[in-house]
């Protein structure tokens, strides 16, 4: 179980988008996109947008663009596309638009990988930030990258971290 460092209300939900960067697959057999789907929900959040997308620059940045502009969401979680074959360019597409960057992000899951996968853990460009006042992640697509990052790093600082955008919501 991850610790929480201090307690935060638990009357708040925070409305996500998940959007998954593939150039293959469905959301039949979208089972990261899924999975974060299902451990927000889980946890009391809720997933007011859901997005499959190419592996494209331009579209990236759409989505972010448009996502940003929305004012009921407050965390856009991004999976797929973060390593360094030349179709990964979700790492390119987001770093350069996010307004503040939250370092530890990256060098957490990257310490955490390590633990599981080792040195291959070097090839990830999870990184995480600000954009439009909102919350921005961008993991890995492989489902245990997935798994590792909601539920060690984003799930215990969700709501702290959207309570210190002033962005935040009641829940159900």
């Amino acid at each position: 179980m991850t610790k929480t460092p201090h307690p935060d209300s638990s009357n708040i939900t925070v409305n996500c988008a998940v959007i998954t960067v593939s150039d293959t697959r469905t959301s039949e057999t979208d089972r990261s996109g899924n999975l974060i789907k299902e451990l927000l929900l889980d946890a009391g959040h809720a997933v007011a947008a859901y997005a499959i997308l190419k592996d494209e620059p331009t579209q990236i940045q759409e989505q972010m663009l448009s996502l940003g502009n929305r004012p009921d969401l407050q965390a856009l979680i991004f999976n797929g596309g973060t390593g360094i074959a030349p179709r990964d360019t979700t790492y390119d597409a987001i770093e350069r638009k996010l307004e503040k960057t939250l370092p530890g992000f990256g060098e957490l899951f990257r310490w955490l990988s390590y633990q599981e996968i080792g040195s291959r853990a070097i090839a990830s460009r999870a990184v995480a930030g600000v954009y439009k006042n909102k919350l921005v992640f961008s993991v890995p697509g492989s489902t245990n990258a997935v798994k590792l990052a909601v539920e060690k790093l984003i799930l215990p600082e969700l709501v702290h971290l959207v309570t210190q955008l002033g962005s935040t919501s009641t829940g159900h």
